[in-house]
């Protein structure tokens, strides 16, 4: 599906005016009536002809972890690097892979096993580190791929990867894009919101852009809204003193005559968009002091999700709104954590980094679970790439550092039509290379839009002369194995 091209700005003149007014004011009155009898339905907006098929989710919750956590010390189990600890790594393993500029002057490349145990757990046997023990109490949810790989090496390109299809800034982001193609669920919020919080395993965390939850050349009432950890979550949502309710929308109403006027003489998609977004803005004003407002939660899911909980801006504060937001069927929810990035003194570093997100991680999946929205919220954790096996920097029996690696990390979905108590992919002893069912990052957002019910070849937009497109313009499959039968 395309946007259409008539939407995009012509020259006003006396043929194109009549010929268009009417055709104008008929589609805002339409839209006006199709958004009345959307509501009613829960569904408003979206590309005609969407989904596909029949989804297996209806909104996504993306946990990102910023700075690309260690397979080593989360899902991937490497028994044999005991045996391997401190020898080189072979140049047969490493087969001339590229290195970062922070470890390319070693001359030394000597293995490092993790210095945390592991265990098995759920019925599939899923083999979890001891830094996440609430995590592993839901693995019977969870599918953990381990052969997750990327081009990118460095962070900035590869958190845009994940979040956009392209290493390329400015390109639409994934809630945009599910945004676009289904439409909103909720009338009073928007389709897509995004919080993030900084984790305390690294205190200068990869910077974060507001680009990373951007539409792209997508109309703007597509693009992410962020959820500050402030008294006033969204800038401007309160009226300004002197300006009761009634006032405001009187001032609205004023404005979208004129921004209609406008929309009639130049048929700018824009024009609609800030039509829409004034009045979502307005509906927000009593949406999100409600959503923001914790007092009907029960002490024991408070309990659930960790002490954190009360602390505005937290990872755990932050998956309990989550939650609320599922409940309100916001469509795409997107949380990110920053603090991952453990090139020195891992095993102090990324204790506190999981800590932070161990507990509040399984509480929001259990919470999904028990209040029935875990079969149509499809649940993604992990980071932007995984880490090297070798150690940058000095290598001691107490501690050690890891690289960027992009050649194979884990990451774990639940819900949301995925089958949960599994594994899928395998890397080699070293866990540097992968040996079987590799996953690329566009093989990912092809298997999220399927479990929209989205075809990812068909959802698409003109850009550039190129029919740009989440999954990328390259040969992308729907990891059809992890999916729930």
């Amino acid at each position: 599906m395309t946007c259409d091209p008539s939407l995009h700005a012509l020259p006003a003149n006396r043929r194109t005016f009549l010929g268009t007014a009417g055709l104008g004011l008929g589609s805002m009155a339409l839209a006006s009536l199709a958004r009345d009898s959307q509501a009613a339905t829960a569904a408003s907006g979206g590309v005609p002809g969407l989904p596909h098929f029949p989804p297996r989710a209806k909104r996504v919750i993306y946990l990102f972890q910023s700075g690309a956590p260690s397979q080593f010390e989360s899902f991937d189990y490497k028994p044999k690097l005991d045996e391997l600890h401190k020898t080189e790594l072979p140049d047969s393993i490493r087969m001339g892979q590229r290195l970062t500029g922070m470890t390319s002057g070693q001359s030394s490349f000597p293995v490092a096993r993790s210095t945390f145990a592991f265990q098995q757990h759920g019925d599939g046997g899923t083999w979890v580190s001891e830094l996440f023990p609430h995590i592993a109490s839901q693995a019977n949810e969870m599918c953990v791929i381990r052969s997750m790989h990327t081009e990118a090496i460095n962070h900035d390109p590869a958190i845009t990867f994940f979040q956009t299809g392209s290493q390329l800034a400015g390109r639409p982001s994934m809630g945009a894009w599910i945004a676009y193609g289904l439409g909103s669920l909720n009338d009073n919020l928007p389709s897509f919101l995004v919080m993030v919080s900084r984790g305390t395993g690294r205190a200068a965390g990869q910077p974060l852009y507001d680009r990373l939850w951007g539409s792209g050349p997508l109309p703007s009432r597509y693009q992410g809204v962020k959820l500050r950890a402030s008294a006033e979550p969204i800038l401007y949502l309160a009226n300004p003193a002197g300006c009761p309710p009634e006032v405001r929308r009187r001032m609205l109403d004023d404005l979208q005559t004129l921004n209609r006027r406008a929309y009639q003489r130049l048929h700018d998609e824009e024009i609609s968009s800030r039509i829409e977004q004034y009045e979502l803005a307005f509906r927000m004003q009593a949406a999100v002091p409600d959503l923001m407002d914790l007092s009907d939660e029960p002490e024991h899911v408070l309990e659930m999700y960790g002490p954190e909980v009360h602390k505005p801006g937290t990872y755990a504060r932050n998956c309990l709104l989550a939650r609320r937001l599922a409940e309100r069927d916001v469509r795409f929810v997107q949380l990110y954590h920053m603090g991952w990035d453990q090139h020195n003194n891992l095993p102090d570093h990324m204790s506190k980094q999981a800590k932070d997100v161990d507990q509040p991680s399984a509480a929001l999946i259990a919470d999904l679970k028990q209040r029935g929205l875990l079969d149509d919220t499809l649940v993604i954790w992990g980071g932007e790439f995984g880490r090297t096996v070798y150690c940058q920097g000095a290598l001691t029996e107490e501690t050690y550092g890891r690289d960027h690696h992009p050649r194979c990390f884990s990451i774990f979905l639940a819900g949301g039509g995925i089958q949960g108590g599994m594994t899928y992919g395998t890397t080699d002893d070293y866990g540097y290379n992968i040996v079987d069912g590799p996953v690329h990052v566009n093989d990912l957002h092809a298997t999220i839009l399927h479990c929209l019910g989205i075809n990812h070849q068909r959802l698409t937009t003109p850009f550039q002369g190129l029919d740009l497109r989440l999954s990328g313009v390259e040969q992308r499959r729907v990891v059809e194995e992890i999916l729930r039968s």
